[in-house]
């Protein structure tokens, strides 16, 4: 993170963590400060600062990452280990056994994750025969119904978003898109498909050049590169197949919509501020914090037709199953005519129902 980039209160925090392990540094570093015949106080002191306090700053200046108990232990775990290298060993004697304490707790959790795994496993065959009887849209419905039913671990969220991808990049091919009065596409009048297929081909030659290249000065960067490019293929082969087979849909009380597997939401109605046609849309700047585009790429430069001002932040799910808020949203949609009479006569009538 650049330092320029960071807000005043972070830089303040910097400053503190800094202060922080400097002073812990210096006090047994320093011949100018002499250490009491029994160190232990000062160790223990420490000890906690390298445990409790440094950890507590760092979650603090990294709180967009969010706090939370794994990303505390992971912090605690490293900070034991720095003080292990700072403290030096006759002081520390007396204190051996804390971090391996720590290593512990962080067991424990790597332990309580695979559990969710098989958790997972064990829930899997029930959400599938759910989603196909019901007939749910697979891409909203698998990680929700993972997330109520499992659990919403970031590990969880991960696997079934690479579960997703795999489905879409294998088994859908089968499958036609969704068409009916209420869904619109939003790729066909670009070339987001094509796009994606040349940037397949881009990825096929790169493996076979570079990979025979880098196999003779490394095995295991080629092998790596491999799987990463082999990994993008599949990611690109099933984009294209959720772009085409999820458009966006209109549903009773809110919106649908995705742009394959990079980004989906669901936008309620009720929560629909303001919107923006055409020309005012198309002058509104994408780049303004909290905005989210659902628009597909093309060889030019397009503009948003239909940009959604919200009454309140409304999560988005992104690559990986990880979520932010927006609160304004940029839409691009093949039949934008149809669209705009749909959407308002829906929002028009949800207020008039309120």
């Amino acid at each position: 993170m650049a330092l320029s980039s960071v807000s005043s209160k972070q830089k303040w925090l910097f400053l503190l963590l800094f202060i922080v392990l400097l002073s812990n540094f210096a006090v047994y570093r320093l011949p100018a400060i002499p250490l009491p015949q029994d160190a232990n106080g000062v160790v223990l002191g420490s000890l906690l600062d390298f445990s409790i306090v440094a950890p507590l700053l760092i979650l603090s200046i990294t709180r967009k990452k969010g706090y939370t108990v794994k990303r505390f232990f992971t912090f605690m775990v490293l900070g034991l280990v720095a003080a292990r290298f700072i403290i030096p060993a006759e002081h520390f004697a007396p204190f051996q056994f804390v971090p391996f304490i720590a290593v512990g707790f962080e067991v424990v959790i790597l332990i309580a994750e695979i559990g969710l795994l098989f958790l997972l496993a064990k829930h899997l065959p029930g959400i599938l025969r759910e989603l196909k009887k019901e007939k749910l849209n697979g891409l909203f419905a698998f990680p929700a119904i993972v997330k109520e039913r499992v659990s919403s671990h970031p590990i969880i969220s991960i696997i079934s978003a690479e579960m997703l991808m795999f489905y879409y990049a294998f088994a859908s091919w089968k499958r036609k898109p969704i068409i009916g009065e209420s869904t619109f596409t939003l790729h066909q009048k670009t070339s987001y498909i094509a796009f994606n297929i040349m940037l397949i081909h881009a990825i096929v030659l790169e493996t076979f050049g570079l990979h025979w290249w880098l196999h003779d000065q490394s095995i295991l960067l080629s092998v790596i590169l491999l799987i990463l490019n082999v990994y993008s293929i599949l990611f690109f082969i099933g984009d294209i197949q959720a772009v085409r087979l999820n458009p966006l849909k209109l549903n009773r009380n809110y919106m649908q919509v995705s742009l394959g597997l990079m980004k989906r939401m669901e936008i309620p109605y009720s929560n629909i501020e303001n919107i923006l046609w055409e020309e005012k849309a198309a002058t509104f700047s994408l780049k303004q914090r909290g905005t989210i585009d659902f628009i597909a790429k093309d060889f030019e430069d397009v503009k948003p037709q239909c940009i959604l001002q919200l009454k309140r932040p409304i999560k988005a799910v992104m690559f990986l199953g990880f979520e932010k808020e927006f609160h304004t949203v940029a839409l691009r949609v093949d039949e934008l005519s149809r669209f705009r009479q749909q959407l308002e006569h829906k929002v028009n009538e949800k207020s008039s129902r309120e």
